[in-house]
C-alpha cells in the first residue's frame, strides 16, 4: 500500500489532446488577489481505509491554518494516513504550505513509515527563482508555479472539469514525472459513509510506481458541486484493492484581504 492521499488527485486542465502551456505566474511580491478556491481555513475531511473488504486504517485532509513562508502568506495544509494488516504497517504525514495568491508551493514535509521503509524530507520551494532545496542542502531546479502531490489536491480542485476530456499540466515539482494526467471519466451518484454524493469519476496518471502508474485502474470521485470534495478513492494493484471513503466533512472559513491585511 502507498500513500494514497498524497497523489490522490495529480491533475491539471487543458483542453483534450492539448499540449499543456504553462501561463507565467504574476510577480510574487505584487501579487494581492487571493486566488478563488472551494476551501477555507480549518477544513477538514476524514476518510476510513480499506483494504479489500477489511478496515485497515484512517486518514484526514486539513487546511490548517494561515502561516508566512518567506513573507508569502500561504495555507498550511495537512494529511495524515495510517493502518495497515498484520503483515504491512503504513504512517504517513505529509504538510504543504501553498501560497494564497499563486497556488503554488513554497514548503513540503514528508515523514513516511511504510512497513519496513522510512522517509523524511524537508523541502523550500523558491518560485521566483525557480529552485528547491532540500534539509540536507541538495537542490534542483522547479517549474515557476510548482506544486507538490499534497498540493495537486487542492489545486485540482479549483479546476472546471469536462466528462470526456483529458488534461494534462506540468506542475509537478519533479520534472522527469511531468505531464500529470487526468482523463474525466463519468458522472456517478455514489454512497459512503459521510453521506450520498453526486460525483464526477476521474482517473489520475503519473509516472511512478503504485496506485496511479502508466497503465493502472485508480478512480477518484469528486463531488459535483462548489466544494469539489473527494469523497472516494478506488484503486486495483496486484496485491488487492485500496480504498478511501469519506467518513466526515467540516466546512473552513474563507480566506479575506482584511485576514491578510490586503486592501
Amino acid at each position: 500500500m502507498r500513500s494514497v492521499i498524497g497523489l490522490a488527485l495529480l491533475a491539471a486542465s487543458l483542453p483534450a489532446a492539448a499540449v499543456a502551456q504553462d501561463p507565467p505566474l504574476p510577480a510574487g511580491s505584487s501579487v494581492s488577489e487571493i486566488a478563488d478556491v472551494p476551501f477555507g481555513l480549518g477544513e477538514r475531511l476524514d476518510y476510513r481505509v480499506k483494504f479489500g473488504p477489511l478496515n485497515v486504517g484512517e486518514a484526514f485532509m486539513e487546511v490548517e491554518g494561515l502561516d508566512s513562508i518567506a513573507g508569502h502568506p500561504t495555507y498550511h495544509l495537512r494529511f495524515h494516513i495510517r493502518g495497515g494488516t498484520f503483515f504491512y504497517k503504513l504512517d504517513d504525514k505529509q504538510d504543504s504550505w501553498l501560497d494564497v495568491f499563486l497556488l503554488a508551493t513554497r514548503r513540503y514535509e514528508q515523514d513516511s513509515k511504510q512497513g519496513s521503509y522510512e522517509r523524511q524530507r524537508q523541502y523550500l520551494f523558491d518560485l521566483e527563482a525557480g529552485i528547491r532545496t532540500r534539509h540536507d542542502g541538495e537542490s534542483a531546479p522547479i517549474p515557476s508555479d510548482a506544486l507538490d502531490e499534497a498540493a495537486f489536491i487542492y489545486f485540482v480542485r479549483t479546476v472546471p472539469l469536462e466528462v470526456g476530456e483529458r488534461y494534462e499540466w506540468n506542475r509537478y515539482y519533479r520534472a522527469d514525472r511531468n505531464p500529470v494526467i487526468l482523463e474525466v471519466l463519468r458522472r456517478e451518484t455514489v454512497k459512503v459513509p459521510a453521506g450520498e454524493f453526486e460525483t464526477i469519476v476521474v482517473r489520475p496518471i503519473i509516472k511512478t510506481r503504485g496506485i496511479f502508474s502508466e497503465g493502472g485502474e485508480a478512480e477518484v470521485y469528486i463531488t459535483d458541486d462548489e466544494r469539489r470534495i473527494p469523497v472516494r478513492l478506488n484503486s486495483k494493484m496486484k496485491v488487492g484493492s485500496v480504498t478511501l471513503e469519506l467518513t466526515g466533512h467540516r466546512e473552513g472559513e474563507r480566506l479575506t484581504p482584511d485576514m491578510l491585511g490586503v486592501r
